[in-house]
């Protein structure tokens, strides 16, 4: 049984678990450190057979490490600390349940670790009821939306397939994320964008998980240039070659177009981000432009390859 885990790492998204657990092993290669990642929609059985072997580093989702735990083969009891990355969507109620139970598996003198790209009142909530005495970190300012260019394009529904291929045609882009509002738009527009005559995959929360970590594997690895999806993928993921992300649809809220803008100049890189934006997103785009403390210009004729290749 894992009597020798120490550390536990909880995601949101089996796309985070599995970059994290890479990033992890590659860090702790040298020093002997045994990490395992465990996520819903993988084999339960395989998960229990590793655990009898010694892991020093959980990588998971909530669901899953706390049904290993209820089972009685992930001993949580040494756990000496417990890292939530993407805090806010793990304090969603999709989570907030299975996290809570988790906590009861820990030792009461564990330390917790919480990282997250906004502070909403959940995060501050469960602050104040499970940890003593926080250091709070505030890196906002330096990690939100520096070296990333935005331009809006006013458009209409009807005209935004013509624009996208326009941006196609101007951009020099590495890699791409375009985001869409709905599993079936993401569908939708990638076939769009390959009858137009581009490499293209998508990804959403309704495939079967083999086939996401496929296709994620297989963009990270360069293997197409044009990623459409869901906010599935705005938590998180780590691409170096993503210099353009695109809004097709604009994001409701400012929360959600920080993490999607966020996909692109990431690691010191610059990135650029175009936002489609029609007659109805108008005001939203004005109330995230006055959250979010940033300026939205409108696309001009000609985008200067320096400011978002590098």
């Amino acid at each position: 049984m894992c009597i020798f885990c120490t550390v536990v790492i909880l995601v949101p998204t089996r796309e985070l678990a599995l970059q994290t657990s890479q990033v992890c092993k590659e860090l702790g290669k040298h020093l002997s450190i045994q990490v395992m990642v465990t996520t819903g929609g993988t084999s339960l059985k395989d998960d229990i057979m590793r655990l009898y072997q010694p892991v020093h580093l959980l990588v998971g989702t909530p669901g899953r490490i706390l049904d290993l735990a209820k089972k009685g083969v992930c001993i949580l009891k040494n756990c000496s600390m417990l890292i939530m990355d993407e805090a806010d969507k793990l304090l969603s109620p999709e989570f907030q349940p299975s996290l809570e139970q988790l906590l009861c598996f820990l030792p009461p003198n564990r330390q917790i670790l919480m990282f997250s790209a906004t502070f909403p009142v959940t995060v501050k909530d469960f602050k104040d009821r499970y940890l003593k005495k926080p250091y709070i970190i505030n890196l906002m300012d330096e990690l939100t939306l520096k070296g990333i260019t935005q331009y809006y394009a006013f458009v209409e529904e009807r005209q935004k397939v013509h624009c996208l291929n326009t941006l196609f045609s101007k951009l020099q882009i590495n890699q791409s994320i375009i985001f869409c509002n709905s599993v079936n738009r993401v569908e939708l527009l990638a076939k769009k964008i390959t009858e137009l005559g581009y490499s293209c995959f998508y990804i959403h929360a309704k495939m079967l998980q083999d086939h996401r970590n496929r296709v994620f594997h297989d963009f990270r690895n360069g293997a197409c240039r044009n990623l459409v999806c869901t906010d599935l993928f705005t938590r998180g993921i780590d691409i170096q070659a993503v210099n353009v992300v695109i809004n097709f649809d604009f994001p409701k809220n400012s929360e959600t177009y920080l993490h999607r803008v966020g996909r692109s100049g990431r690691f010191g890189h610059l990135g650029l981000a175009v936002n489609l934006i029609t007659y109805e997103d108008r005001f939203n785009l004005y109330r995230i432009e006055q959250e979010l403390g940033t300026e939205i210009k409108q696309i001009p004729p000609h985008i200067d390859q320096a400011i978002y290749c590098r």
